[in-house]
């Protein structure tokens, strides 16, 4: 019978949450004596949340498990506060260029913990941000249209990138169709942003771009509405009573107006 030691040195170890088979990139629960790879460890909260030396593999399931139970229950409610939800958006709609799940997920991860309370994504794509040729740009970055303002986030090796335009500092969005790509251009107060989309679906994007920015505008100026606040038949005839009372009114008209609200 072989016997597999699980020492600091050995190549692969098992990963005491999930027991999946894990390299030298791992890290040791002290207190439980077992590993953690770094997919479980990030799905916890990650080094700045989890203490390698004070939890236990049992803490670190329930965190995992109370987590995935909050994802789900959101994604039942509003799909679109989720990376999961954006990225499914744009795969759907084909609203986007130059990416894969694995990048399009931490782009949109960037978003979805920078959503307010009680903002909702109205509609995102994915594009070549600060495009000026297929050699020179930003590489791919997640957008979203929210209910608020146009998010734009990128994840990167190093760190992330993210901005945010509330719309009373947007200018205009633009739209141009070339050989190989579409470029919408994000034009706001302080800056000019290219964004170059797969050309097929270019001009869906921006049609739709445009279509959120119209609906949220009309919106913003639809007339409240009016309250109409009716008073009964009592409270007129008593208001008649008192003009009749200080002799405002004849006895003749008090009675007139009386039958009339009465119906008689």
């Amino acid at each position: 019978m072989e016997v597999i030691l699980m020492g600091f040195f050995d190549r692969k170890v098992i990963c005491g949450v999930c027991d999946e088979e894990v390299g030298l990139n791992r890290y040791k629960l002290k207190k439980s004596d077992a590993w953690i790879c770094p997919k479980c460890l990030k799905g916890a909260g990650g080094l700045t949340v989890i203490n390698v030396r004070k939890s236990t593999v049992e803490e670190i399931k329930e965190i995992i498990k109370e987590k995935r139970t909050a994802q789900a229950e959101r994604l039942n409610g509003d799909p679109m506060s989720t990376a999961e939800g954006m990225y499914k958006y744009c795969k759907d709609k084909n609203f986007g260029t130059g990416f894969n799940e694995k990048w399009a997920l931490k782009h949109f991860r960037i978003i979805e913990n920078n959503l307010m309370q009680d903002e909702k994504v109205l509609m995102t794509f994915i594009g070549l941000h600060n495009y000026v040729s297929a050699t020179k740009h930003d590489n791919t970055y997640s957008y979203a249209l929210t209910n608020k303002r146009i998010m734009f986030a990128q994840k990167t090796i190093t760190g992330e990138n993210f901005k945010a335009v509330n719309y009373d500092k947007l200018n205009d969005v633009g739209f141009k169709k070339g050989m190989v790509y579409g470029i919408v251009t994000i034009d706001t107060l302080s800056e000019i942003f290219n964004v170059a989309l797969d050309r097929d679906s270019a001009t869906a994007i921006n049609n739709h771009i445009h279509k959120v920015l119209d609906d949220l505008k009309d919106a913003s100026i639809a007339p409240q509405p009016q309250f109409v606040y009716n008073t009964s038949a009592a409270d007129e005839i008593k208001k008649y009573k008192e003009l009749l009372d200080i002799e405002a009114i004849t006895q003749e008209e008090f009675d007139i107006k009386k039958k009339e609200l009465l119906g008689l």
